[in-house]
């Protein structure tokens, strides 16, 4: 079922031109904030478009249309409310909040076709690689905006149309759709539409004879349970975290469950982990071009369930790089591998690397 509404009739054509802009200039997000010009968002850096800043009631104006009269009186009522619609093939999230007083809101604009590995950065065989494990947890991190959306889309999307498969999804929103292909099935549920919440979804989808489970996020302890139980009773389940690398989405998992039973989680994640991804996104040495994507791959293997079984953690860092052969990248010569191929500067790998010899090598 999808969250998309067609847009109200009652769009502005000032929003409508605004919107089209932004989708042809391949931006992400459109920003509305009384006494600020529109401002998108366009390989990470934001622009704003010419022309006069936004009053307050113009503001209002232009969004009030954006979602249904119950919605927009929620919104009076919790100052802030998720909602999203389609307007001439084009699919947005919408955000809509209150700042001084005032209504602003972020129009994220969901991509309608999933990438490519090659377009998105992403190595194909370790794509391939995650995408056919057996069973267990996968989980891709990083900060907002960081593609771990794209980077697990483009995975189950291989299993999709490889098929054989179950697939279920659990998101907030739901961003990218998936095409039915022969020989499997896919459903799509939406957090606030379809189900209550991701831990609900993921309980009841268990129920649902699933080979493999994509929950969108793991932030709370109900959800990382039943993902870890998930993971151990023969399913392989996706998700996302919001940490700055590898390790960091290890020590944020056990802290998600109170300190009396982390050491029964840790030895959880030892035996059901099996791929850690972490995610940045930089820019291109030609400013307003596509950014590239860094990334550091963590295998649970060899030495690392030790490691997360013990909380030694401090140790991954150097078994990322001694453990190359299985598999593993640290963010360091992923960087300097954009470096050298010529993609980012010397001035943006230097801000990015633990340790600047690095980039000597």
């Amino acid at each position: 079922m999808s969250a998309f509404t067609p847009i109200n009739p009652e769009i502005s054509a000032k929003l409508r031109d605004l919107l089209t802009r932004a989708v042809e200039a391949g931006a992400s997000d459109l920003h509305l904030i009384a006494g600020y010009p529109p401002v998108m968002r366009l390989h990470g850096d934001l622009r704003e478009f010419p022309g006069p800043i936004l009053l307050e009631a113009e503001t209002e104006n232009l969004l009030k249309p954006l979602c249904p009269a119950s919605v927009f009186d929620r919104l009076l009522e919790s100052k802030n409310i998720d909602c999203s619609f389609e307007i001439d093939g084009n699919r947005f999230r919408a955000n809509l909040f209150h700042s001084g007083g005032n209504l602003g809101a972020c129009l994220r604009i969901v991509p309608t076709v999933i990438p490519e590995f090659e377009w998105a950065g992403f190595p194909e065989d370790l794509g391939h690689r995650i995408a056919y494990l057996l069973d267990g947890l996968v989980i891709v991190t990083g900060a907002t905006g960081s593609g771990k959306t794209t980077s697990l889309a483009m995975i189950v999307n291989l299993l999709n149309r490889t098929g054989g498969y179950r697939i279920i999804t659990v998101e907030e929103p739901i961003e990218y759709q998936y095409p039915k292909e022969p020989n499997s099935v896919i459903t799509q549920r939406e957090v606030g539409v379809d189900v209550h919440t991701f831990a609900d979804g993921l309980k009841y989808g268990l129920r649902q004879d699933p080979d493999v489970i994509l929950v969108g996020e793991i932030r709370d302890r109900e959800t990382a349970q039943i993902a870890l139980s998930a993971a151990e009773t023969g399913h392989l389940v996706f998700s996302t975290m919001h940490t700055r690398d590898t390790k960091g989405a290890i020590s944020r998992y056990a802290d998600l469950f109170p300190q009396d039973v982390q050491r029964d989680v840790r030895y959880q994640l030892a035996s059901s982990l099996r791929v850690v991804v972490a995610q940045r996104l930089l820019p291109d040495v030609e400013v307003g071009s596509k950014r590239h994507l860094a990334i550091e791959v963590l295998i649970n293997t060899g030495p690392i369930p030790t490691a997360i079984r013990n909380s030694k953690l401090e140790s991954i860092d150097n078994y990322l790089i001694t453990n190359r052969n299985e598999g593993m990248l640290s963010f360091d010569e992923s960087i300097r591998n954009l470096l050298n191929q010529g993609l980012i500067s010397r001035e943006v790998a230097e801000s990015n690397v633990r340790e600047l010899a690095i980039l000597n090598r």
